[in-house]
C-alpha cells in the first residue's frame, strides 16, 4: 500500500500534502490535550508494532505492495483518528526516509489512506456497530473495512495519477488486503483484548465520556 516516489505527479501529491498539514494541525492539538506520561510509551509500542507489520510487504503488481496497517488498532485503543495521523506520519516517514519504503512525495497520500482513511473508517465502524453485534465483533469488521478502503482508495489515487487503470487497481489492491484484512481484524482483536484485561486504564474507552 505504500506508493513509491515518482508513481504520482506533483501536482497530485501537493493535494495530498495539504491534507496532510491540516490533519497534522489537528492532531497535535489532539495530543496536546490527551496524550500524558502514561500514554505516550503506549504509543510508542503501538508505532514500533505497525512499523514491524507494514514491513511485512506483499507485492502487488504495478509496483506497489500489500500488508497490514494497524489504524483501527490506534484509533479505538486511543478513540481518536488523530492519534492515527501522528503514529503514521512518523513511521511513514521513518520508512520512507531509512528504508526506501514508499517515499517522500508521496508521503501525503499513504498517510491519507493508512492513517486517516484507515483511522476514520476503523474507529467510525467500530461505534456504529458495538451496539448492534458487539464490541470484538464491532473491532474485527473495523480493522477488516479499514485495511481494505485504504487499499482501494491507494488504487483510485494511482488510477487518477494514470499509474494503471482503475479496474485493475480496485480488482488487485481489493483482493489482496480482503485475505490482508482478516489477518489484521484478528490481531486487532487480540491486542486490544490483552490491553482490556491486563491494562484497562490504557483503552481510553474506560473514561465515562466515551460512550463505549
Amino acid at each position: 500500500m505504500h506508493i513509491p516516489d515518482g508513481f504520482i505527479p506533483l501536482w497530485q501529491c501537493a493535494i495530498y500534502y495539504v491534507i496532510l498539514i491540516i490533519a497534522l494541525y489537528f492532531a497535535t492539538k489532539w495530543a496536546k490535550n490527551n496524550l500524558d506520561e502514561k500514554r505516550i510509551p503506549l504509543m510508542a509500542v503501538l508505532a514500533a508494532g505497525i512499523f514491524a507489520i507494514m514491513s511485512m510487504n506483499m507485492p502487488i503488481p504495478f509496483g506497489t505492495s500489500g500488508h497490514m496497517v494497524g489504524g483501527t488498532l490506534i484509533a479505538i485503543v486511543f478513540m481518536a483518528p488523530e492519534a492515527c495521523v501522528l503514529v503514521f506520519f512518523i513511521v511513514l516517514l521513518i520508512q520512507a526516509l531509512l528504508f526506501g519504503d514508499g517515499g517522500i512525495t508521496t508521503l501525503g497520500a499513504n498517510v491519507l489512506n493508512m492513517g486517516i482513511i484507515g483511522g476514520c473508517v476503523g474507529l467510525y465502524t467500530f461505534k456504529g456497530l458495538k451496539n448492534f453485534i458487539g464490541k470484538y465483533p464491532a473491532i474485527g469488521v473495523g480493522a477488516w473495512l479499514a485495511t481494505f478502503i485504504a487499499a482501494e482508495a491507494c488504487a483510485v489515487e494511482m488510477a487518477i495519477a494514470g499509474t494503471f487503470p482503475l479496474d485493475i487497481g480496485l480488482a488487485s489492491m481489493g483482493l489482496y488486503h480482503a485475505f490482508i484484512g482478516i489477518i489484521e481484524a484478528v490481531l486487532t482483536i487480540i491486542v486490544i483484548y490483552v490491553l482490556e484485561k491486563y491494562r484497562p486504564d490504557l483503552l481510553v474507552w474506560n473514561k465515562k465520556d466515551t460512550g463505549v
